[in-house]
């Protein structure tokens, strides 16, 4: 049987609980509710005592505020998705302590900024206006798909306007027709945008997503044709980058990269009309001395690509423990690392990562 320590100290709980060394299952929230509109007087063990018949539980609490009082919510995580989806089934709108509480799966705030999205709004942003635009006319032309609580143009230090503002309706459906049917729209020579109102970081959110989705349509249209050049000489340019490949096939694109100050990075990228040229280019010039630097040629990778590459590969050099009776006299290393007296190449594990007090023998 379970047992929790809610000894008080300094008006909070000691909360001691078993401790599991794979921290994924505890941040990946799996198994993890959301308990709100709970009586003030419930604590952690009264939500413990309360939980606890569902399944074995890895974490329990009850939200406070400075002074050690309920917030009157709480989180639940149990170690399987279907003690947590009992408890749910169970609990979800009963009454403890005369109030009636709500039990659902716990989402993290990414996840419910993806769920209002998907919600309805009231306040609505409109851009691109005219100068001469005003409060009033915002609320005559907004004022005939419903009630209008307020409707505002934002304006500098000295009352000229930014040209762009927002309507708030008093009915979310009111809000979904204006946009519906003005945005788009042509008053006064100007095309206006019309939308839902975000705040800062919705934005931003948004934005990132459009870049990210903008960037992997670009990897995605020149996959297999993109190559990823470095160790180039500084005195390589884009001209002398598209002269070296040339001969392989027909280049759509060539760009060596630079710093801010314009100094050549080492690297660049050359893309061609077709996989086939881009294949013979990277097999005649990968290990290529121009300029006496060897060249290496591979297929462009995205950033997300290359580190799950990465990661495949160091997961498969870490060396699997072996007991003390078996372990070797002499060091092992994983493949790909140098022996005695080899020298250490570009790509091979560092020596820091040559396992040997991992195995019981003397160093």
């Amino acid at each position: 049987m379970e047992v929790l320590n809610f000894t008080p100290l300094n008006n909070k709980s000691i909360r001691i609980m078993y401790s599991h060394r794979d921290p994924s299952i505890r941040k990946s929230g799996t198994a993890n509710i959301f308990i709100k509109n709970l009586d003030k007087s419930i604590d952690n063990k009264a939500l413990h005592d309360t939980f606890s018949s569902f399944g074995n539980i890895l974490s329990c609490k009850i939200a406070t505020d400075p002074n050690g009082q309920s917030k009157g919510y709480g989180f639940v995580q149990f170690d399987n998705a279907e003690s947590a989806q009992n408890a749910i089934d169970k609990l979800n709108g009963m009454l403890i302590n005369d109030k009636q509480v709500y039990v659902g799966h716990f989402l993290r705030k990414q996840e419910r900024e993806s769920v209002s999205d998907r919600t309805k709004f009231n306040n609505v942003y409109v851009k691109n206006l005219a100068e001469s635009t005003t409060d009033d006319d915002l609320k005559k032309i907004f004022g005939e798909y419903g009630t209008i609580t307020s409707a505002v143009i934002m304006r500098d230090a000295d009352g000229k306007s930014k040209c762009f503002g927002f309507v708030n309706f008093e009915n979310a459906d009111d809000a979904a027709k204006a946009v519906e049917a003005l945005n788009g729209a042509k008053i006064d020579d100007k095309e206006w945008y019309i939308g839902k109102a975000q705040k800062k970081y919705e934005r931003e959110q948004e934005l990132k997503s459009r870049f990210e989705q903008s960037a992997k349509e670009a990897v995605d249209k020149y996959q297999g044709v993109n190559l990823y050049i470095k160790n180039l000489d500084d005195s390589i340019d884009d001209g002398k980058l598209k002269e070296m490949f040339s001969e392989f096939g027909s280049i759509t694109s060539c760009k060596v990269m630079q710093d801010p100050s314009g100094v050549s990075r080492g690297s660049g990228f050359v893309a061609f009309s077709t996989p086939e040229e881009a294949s013979r280019a990277l097999t005649e010039m990968n290990g290529k001395v121009v300029v006496s630097k060897p060249l290496y040629v591979a297929v462009a990778q995205r950033k997300e690509e290359r580190r799950a590459r990465l990661q495949a590969q160091f997961s498969q050099m870490l060396p699997v423990a072996m007991p003390p009776s078996i372990a070797p006299r002499m060091p092992m290393y994983p493949p790909g690392a140098p022996g005695i007296g080899q020298q250490l190449f570009y790509g091979q594990a560092p020596p820091a990562m040559i396992p040997q007090a991992r195995f019981g023998y003397q160093q």
